[in-house]
Formats: structure tokens, sequence, C-alpha cells
């Protein structure tokens, strides 16, 4: 007996270092075990008392009359699936008659004190069928990104979500997306995060960093085109509808439209074309945006409006062209002068980092969700790199990218660098670079990043 409960106290021991120091190892040994059998034994009373069940039917009723038998109590929604995942659970629930995925949404506060989970959210998979995602501790605390993840083209993995779950880039459902941050709060991570899942695939990268290239540069061996200054941004930009125009008479000449010719082979855009034919899509990486709006004279406000007319008709016409563009800035708001809120509104994808205030998560969520612009300003500083992504479509989502060194991006960008494409269009601005790429250095070594 002695020797059970000394064994018994190392376990406890064991799990409650665990849970202190390794909360990941901690829910997949010992957390996901006890959360199960804590949401299936408390399950009909929680529902009950989150007001989460519906009163027995009148046939019900009838029956228990008829039969003497005493009144069937009220019921919870149907537990369609349990499943355990690397950071909490799933648990897939049919409503019942009467019932409304928002009361789900609603009560989730509850249920996370409930079951005794670090969060709990929901959404509505179809007619009836809402599932509850589960976390059992603080997945952006110390953000581990899945070994494997759904990588397409265009579709790159970039963050986690609160809920576990992964949060990727897709620029082929949103085109264009809006970077908004503070000094500090993460976006230089989240933009090597971007690059570095782009690199390992077929497009063209191409950067605009105003900040005399520190960002950017570092990673030049795998851009098309690079600009450091307002004035090579502006020749750049131009550039690009160019080719933007180019690629649309391509698409024309290729659409083909006869009698015989079946509706899914018109062409009207790139990715309806043969892969032969198929231009390179392009990603466009604004840094620091307001940079490229800012003007002290006459001269500086023609190339202002030059830089931004350019970039507002890529963002409205781009998309079919294959060119994307992804806008990162400090501030993001009518200030920056005419054409900025025309601008802003063909940017669907919005992330926001950590703002200094309101008017700021007003300008990527205002339009979007209140909800959003409250959790926005409510990031606390000393959790860099936590953001809040949202779209068009209301939905947001706290997101933490992970923690990605220059040298980890350099390394990613140079053993890549195979697969950068020469644009005609764009060489006068690929960047210069001296000798063939290096090879990756160990991320031990201090030495500076190979430009």
């Amino acid at each position: 007996m002695t020797g059970f409960a000394v064994a018994l106290v190392l376990v406890v021991a064991a799990a409650g270092l665990l849970r202190w120091r390794r909360p990941a190892w901690y829910w997949m040994t010992f957390g996901v075990t006890l959360a199960s059998l804590r949401v299936l034994v408390r399950y009909a009373t929680v529902m009950d008392a989150c007001g989460l069940t519906v009163p027995p039917s009148r046939w019900r009723l009838a029956l228990a009359r008829a039969t003497n038998r005493p009144a069937p109590e009220s019921r919870p929604p149907r537990i369609l699936l349990l499943r355990p995942t690397r950071t909490g659970l799933v648990l897939r629930l049919k409503l019942r008659p009467g019932q409304d995925a928002f009361d789900v949404a609603a009560a989730s506060d509850r249920l996370r004190h409930s079951f005794s989970m670090y969060g709990v959210t929901s959404r509505e998979l179809r007619s009836g069928v809402v599932e509850v995602r589960m976390t059992g501790y603080d997945v952006l605390k110390r953000v581990q990104m899945p070994a494997q993840t759904d990588t397409r083209p265009m579709r790159v993995p970039v963050a986690l979500r609160e809920d576990g779950s992964v949060h990727y880039r897709d620029y082929r459902a949103i085109p264009h997306a809006l970077t908004l941050g503070a000094t500090e709060s993460g976006k230089s991570v989240y933009q090597r995060n971007l690059v570095a899942g782009l690199a390992a695939q077929d497009v063209a990268l191409v950067g605009i960093d105003c900040k005399q290239g520190v960002e950017l540069f570092p990673l030049a061996r795998r851009f098309s085109a690079l600009a450091d200054n307002p004035d090579t941004a502006a020749d750049l930009l131009d550039a690009l509808v160019t080719r933007m125009g180019e690629v649309y008479q391509l698409i024309r000449a290729e659409q083909r439209i006869t009698a015989d010719v079946p509706d899914a082979e018109i062409a009207a855009d790139i990715w309806d074309l043969p892969d032969h034919l198929r231009p390179t899509p392009v990603v466009v990486l604004v840094d620091e945006v307001a940079e490229l709006a800012l003007f002290a004279s006459k001269e500086e406000e023609k190339r202002r409006d030059r830089i931004i007319t350019a970039l507002v008709r890529l963002a409205q016409l781009g998309r079919a062209a294959g060119i994307y563009l992804e806008i990162c800035g400090q501030r993001f708001g009518s200030e920056l002068g005419k054409g900025i809120t025309m601008l802003r509104a063909q940017l669907t994808g919005r992330t926001a980092h950590r703002v200094n205030d309101e008017t700021s998560a007003n300008m990527a969520f205002g339009d979007i969700s209140p909800d959003a612009v409250l959790a926005a300003i409510q990031i606390p500083a000393e959790m860099r790199g936590v953001a809040v992504a949202g779209d068009s479509t209301g939905g947001w989502h706290r997101i933490r990218a992970p923690h990605t060194t220059l040298r980890q991006a350099v390394n990613t960008c140079n053993r890549h660098a195979d697969r950068t494409p020469d644009l005609p269009e764009l060489a006068p601005f690929r960047p210069a670079l001296p000798g063939t790429p290096a090879a990756p250095v160990p991320l031990s070594k201090a030495a500076p990043a190979a430009a």
C-alpha cells in the first residue's frame, strides 16, 4: 500500500510539473483524458444550467401521462462527436428544434468555466449542427505549429489560432490583405513567416521596403524585385500595372469563347489557363505603407498620387492577373490622403497586432466587427505577435505567429533561391546579389544575414 501511495504521489507531482512547465505535454498525457471524462459526466447538468436545453415535446408528455410515468426532463443538444486534438477537444452537437447556433456562441464563456477549459469557441457547420472547439491550455503563449499542415498552392500556414487550429493565408480566397500594428507588436515576425511560407512555392515575390530595405533586403535571394525608396517604388508599381495589362491580353487571347467550348474551359483569370501558358503569380509585400503616402513638396505629392493610384489599380484589377497585395503599416487612415480609403476597401483580409489607440483598430475592423476592435485594443504589450485576424464576413480570430528569427527566414529564402522567377517587366528592379546563393548558416552562428 505504501508503494502505491508513493507512486501516486510521484504521478501527481509529475502531472503538476508538466502542467506548469510544459502544458502541451501535460495535455497529451493527462489533460485530454481528464477533460473528456469531465465533459461527458457534466454535460447534461452544464447544458441545463447554461440554458441550452429544450422542454420535452408534446407527444413525449402525452406518452408519459398515458403510461403513468414521470414527466420527461428537458433535453440538451445531442453529441455527435467528441474528438481529442493536440490542443483541446472538438465537440460536435446536433441542436434540438427551437435552438440556434447563436445560443451556443452566447454561452461559450459559461461553458468554459463549467468544463474547466482554457477557451471555448463555436461555429455552425450546417443547419442544426454546431462545432464547439475547446482548448485545454493557452496555445498562444508558446506557439508550436503542427508538423503537418494543409499547404496548397497560394495557401500557406502563418500562425496558430487561439482554438488550436492553423491560420492560413489563402491568396486564392482572399487576394489582398492589410496588416496593422504598433512598433514592436510583431508585424515583422508575421511578415517573415509569410515570406518563408511563400518561398517554397512557385510564386514571384516583390517587396517595397522604404526603411532602406532593412526588413526585406536580407531575404533578397528569393525576391524577383525590391524597392527601398518611394521613387523606385513608384517605378516598380508602374511596371506591375504594365504586367497586369499584358496578362489580361494573354487571357483574352486564350478565352476561345465558342459554342463547342465547355464553360469550365473559358478562361477568366490566370488559374483557368493551361499550365504551360499560366503566368507566374506575384505577391507584392509593402512594408510601412505610410512612407509611400507622405509628402513634403509638390514633386513628392505627384509621386505620392502616382503610387496610390497604382496600388488602387492593382487592388481593384490585379486578382485575375495573379497579382496579390500584402500591405503593412502602423496606421492606415484617411489622414494619409486621398485614395487611401478606396485602397483599404479593396483589402479584404485584415490583421491587427497590438495598437496604441482605438482609432487604429477601427481602421482595420471598424467596418467589419466591433468585437474585433475591442479584442485588438486589449492585446497586452508583453504578448508580441498576438494579433486579431478577420475578413469581410465579420468573422475574426486571435492568432499568434511562431517566432521566426531573421536568420531562419534568410536560410529558408536562400534554400529556395532557385525558385525565384526572372520576370522581364521587373528585371530593372531585381536586387543585385554578389556571387551565388550562400549555403544556409547554422542557427547557432551569429554571422550576419546574407543579402
